[in-house]
């Protein structure tokens, strides 16, 4: 697959582009509804279909199936990332009209990771081509744990990630808005905010350890392993939005998932010195496992309604008013007061100040 050096500038330039749409269609923050997140999820999905097409038309039948399948793989895998960021939300008690600020720099962070993932992935694979046995064996394995223990969650409480950060990092016990960072009585203090943004970085490398071999099972071309990836990612936080409050009713979804992991493992092991299976045939058995196991999944769970998880006690609490104005700014020169002078508000006026 010949791809022009402008090609990869023009996909990533658009990329950035619709982040920044993005970002500037959410500055203001706000509880997303359902419907928001329908329309979100609808454009994205229409943007990485559309670009499945484009290569189909320019690069032939075979290059657009292998995307496709590719894409399908990593939407699919993602929303067990939905999974895992709602349970992370939960734990955090983040406020909703917070969580999208969060997801948005985790889906920033999701899209570097994956990209030195793919290209040492690549580099690996062209180099020593046996690896690729290792790629099998681990998804595999990765499929069968995953089948073995699909009623088992995280336990963000229990997090090394989270434990090394709260013990390294001086956190405040307090939202402050979206802030990530605050000063207060001159030291720097992360809030629980960044604390979720790491955690949800942490959780997606970890998901990308599975999802970055999947996808290399089914195309060996690294602009589509990236553009597939890069596609389905950028429509996770509108994907979350739309079925965080549904995830206990996708009862089977897991299951499809591992069933996928275990055939792509087999897919990748057969195709190095055995049989090269055609990405028609995968891209239909995808299809299969996961439109079953979301089919079968809603209809046992008929009759249930969305359902919002929370804690039941909340661990962080809200800033109140007076505490966000006696904020310092993080970055520059204090605040000046209407007096000239610096505003000093853990320190009481003395004769001497005036």
């Amino acid at each position: 697959m010949n791809v022009p050096l402008w090609v990869w500038f023009a996909v990533i330039g658009f990329i950035v582009l619709m982040l920044i749409v993005d970002l500037v269609a959410h500055r203001t923050a706000h509880v997303i509804s359902v419907r928001e997140a329908a329309a979100w999820s609808a454009v994205w999905v229409f943007f990485g279909v559309l670009f499945g097409v484009i290569v189909w038309r320019f690069w032939g039948a075979e290059f657009g199936q292998q995307y496709f399948a590719g894409y399908l793989i990593e939407k699919s895998l993602a929303v067990d990332n939905v999974f895992v960021w709602a349970i992370i939300f939960t734990f955090f008690a983040v406020p909703r009209e917070y969580q999208h600020r969060v997801l948005f720099f985790g889906v920033l962070g999701a899209l570097v990771f994956r990209g030195i993932f793919i290209a040492a992935g690549a580099a690996i694979i062209a180099s020593a081509g046996w690896v690729l046995y290792l790629f099998a064996a681990f998804l595999l394995f990765t499929g069968i744990r995953m089948l073995l223990q699909r009623d088992e969650h995280i336990d963000p409480a229990k997090s090394r990630a989270l434990k090394l950060f709260r013990r390294y990092v001086p956190m405040t016990d307090a939202f402050h808005g979206q802030r990530f960072l605050i000063r207060k009585n001159g030291v720097l203090l992360a809030t629980p905010l960044l604390a979720v943004v790491v955690l949800v970085e942490v959780t997606d490398i970890v998901f990308a350890v599975d999802s970055i071999p999947a996808i290399f099972a089914v195309t060996d071309e690294v602009f589509l392993v990236f553009t597939a990836n890069a596609f389905a990612i950028l429509g996770l936080r509108a994907m979350y939005f739309l079925l965080a409050d549904l995830i206990h009713r996708f009862v089977y979804l897991k299951l499809g998932l591992a069933i996928v992991l275990i055939w792509v493992g087999i897919k990748m092991a057969l195709k190095i010195d055995v049989y090269y299976i055609p990405t028609t045939v995968s891209l239909a058995i995808i299809t299969t496992i996961l439109t079953v196991s979301v089919v079968a999944s809603l209809r046992a769970t008929r009759g249930q309604q969305r359902q919002a998880p929370s804690p039941a006690v909340p661990p962080f609490r809200i800033a109140d008013t007076e505490e966000m104005e006696a904020l310092e700014p993080v970055w520059g020169r204090k605040r000046v007061s209407a007096r000239g002078r610096p505003d000093r508000p853990d320190r009481p006026d003395r004769p001497g100040d005036r």
